[in-house]
């Protein structure tokens, strides 16, 4: 059976919610299951918060850009290291991106390089209207200083932690908290799933009502269907929902887990040509994918040659991110940083890290890694 990078991994209780679901005949897009599952999200990360489930990240992030006001030709910086879902949303509106380089230290955008051009932009009366850095793999932002950068040019912030809920920053401070709004997402293949969907989440009331209403083609309160804004068909399905409350139910142990599997790759894979992403002091990464590079000064062995060797051998694994200002459709995008991000694109790679990884399944990889070296 093929080893797949990142599988939905059910735990029994969403069936449950599902046949009530299906009993209460709540199948269309609202429902008590969505409303409870906003509400069991929304305690897990804080309890102040307003949570909006929708269809997907993409879509979350498409009403944050909205609700912050961004219009057509405004700037948005964000971390050029992303899945492209985290950039697109952007060009929906006809805002113009601007990419960011990785700090070494954390593998998410650096603060101290955006801070840099924050200063000049300012001198110069070209502040950016929002700033989307990206919760890489599992691990948060760095968010206090963010924040107070965010905070200090009255830049709204809109934290993507997509890939990170479950994760904790300083102090035990759970991502998904951070920004003026943050979103997250429930595809497929992350930590938990509602077989598609996303979500938005801020404390600002206004907002996220704002959000509800788009999310629901915009209709006015008539008896017939009025409509003074262009709406979209984002709200996530009661059935979705049900689905998303049974996985909250097993959030933290999918996040033991999957540090588990880190872990023993980390200790196992003892090759110094292979360095896995860092974890500062205080952060807790949930280790959505267990992510690494190839010194290519120690040794011949390439990323690309144990991606291609796994395959052979029915294991699923990918490279990093290709960042966004090396992509076709985003040429000639102005881009800040050293390259880092570039660099770990053309030496990284991430490893099978779903939640159910048997320990043989997990054995095998690394033996077959070890045999390339």
């Amino acid at each position: 059976m093929k080893i797949f990078l990142s599988k939905p991994h059910m735990s029994g209780q969403e069936e449950i919610y599902v046949k009530e679901a299906f009993e209460s005949n709540y199948i269309a897009p609202l429902g008590p299951h969505l409303d409870a599952f906003e509400k069991k999200v929304s305690t897990y990360i804080g309890q102040d918060f307003y949570c909006v489930g929708l269809s997907s990240g993409t879509s979350a992030l498409h009403l944050a850009l909205i609700v912050a006001g961004v219009e057509r030709d405004d700037e948005v910086w964000v971390s050029s290291m992303t899945f492209a879902g985290g950039v697109f949303p952007i060009k929906y509106i006809g805002a113009v991106p601007r990419f960011f380089d990785l700090n070494p230290k954390t593998w998410c955008i650096d603060e101290n390089i955006l801070k840099e051009e924050l200063k000049k932009a300012s001198n110069e009366n070209r502040l950016p209207k929002a700033i989307i850095p990206t919760d890489l793999y599992g691990q948060s932002v760095e968010l206090n200083s963010l924040e107070a950068i965010a905070k200090e040019y009255e830049v709204t912030l809109i934290v993507d932690s997509a890939e990170s809920l479950g994760a904790e920053y300083l102090n035990g401070r759970k991502a998904g908290s951070g920004g003026d709004v943050a979103i997250l997402s429930f595809n497929g293949n992350k930590i938990i799933t509602t077989s598609g969907g996303g979500m938005l989440v801020t404390k600002n009331k206004s907002w996220a009502d704002k959000a509800r209403f788009l999310s629901t083609q915009a209709r006015d309160k008539a008896l017939h269907y009025e409509h003074s804004n262009v709406g979209y068909n984002y709200r996530l399905s009661n059935i979705s929902a049900a689905i998303g409350l049974g996985q909250m139910s097993v959030l933290d142990d999918r996040v033991k887990t999957r540090r588990d599997i880190f872990n023993n790759y980390y200790n196992k894979l003892n090759n110094e040509a292979i360095n896995f992403m860092p974890e500062p002091d205080g952060y807790k990464s949930t280790r959505w994918l267990t992510a690494l590079t190839i010194d290519a000064q120690k040794t011949n062995v390439s990323h690309l040659d144990i991606i291609k060797m796994l395959e052979k051998h029915k294991i699923e694994s990918r490279p990093l991110w290709k960042p966004m200002h090396l992509q076709p459709i985003f040429d000639g995008i102005p881009y800040h940083g050293s390259g880092f991000d570039e660099s770990i694109f053309n030496s990284g790679l991430c490893l099978p890290s779903s939640s159910d990884l048997t320990k043989d399944e997990q054995q095998e990889i690394i033996n077959l890694i070890l045999e390339v070296f």
